[in-house]
């Protein structure tokens, strides 16, 4: 199984403020633990949303608005995408992410194709492997 891990935004990341040297090496080891135990697939931070733009799409009508974003209890900072083989078990690993002072990390499963049951023909399953291959 894959899931998502998402840091929140909070005013400093928002504010642009970056990690200090001590955090970013504390970050770092703990990614490579991830990594060195096989379940770290890829892992980023964002930047802040006044880089960003937000798209709402609406009765065939899309409309942009670019960032900033005033309300950042809703908004991600960075992610992880990990593999494990259960929900509890990211948790258990992510309760020792070297966060501090309020930060919220939330823990998401990704589907896979096979999440859909029969609404996903043989085709849609045949293109989401291709798709797949072109990026991996």
């Amino acid at each position: 199984m894959r899931f998502a891990v998402l840091v929140k935004a909070n005013n400093d990341s928002e504010a642009g403020v970056l990690p200090t040297s001590e955090q970013l090496a504390e970050m770092g080891r703990f990614n490579e633990q991830l990594a060195k135990d096989g379940v770290f697939l890829a892992g980023e931070g964002l930047q802040a949303t006044s880089k960003g733009a937000r798209l709402r799409f609406d009765g065939g009508r899309t409309t942009v608005t670019d960032g900033p974003f005033t309300e950042t209890k809703e908004l991600v900072a960075g992610f992880w995408i990990v593999a494990g083989k259960s929900k509890e078990e990211i948790v258990e690993r992510f309760m020792h992410a070297p966060f501090d002072g309020g930060q919220v990390i939330e823990i998401r499963q990704i589907f896979e194709v096979e999440d859909f049951g029969e609404n996903a023909t043989p085709e849609i399953r045949e293109r989401a492997q291709r798709t797949w291959k072109q990026v991996k």
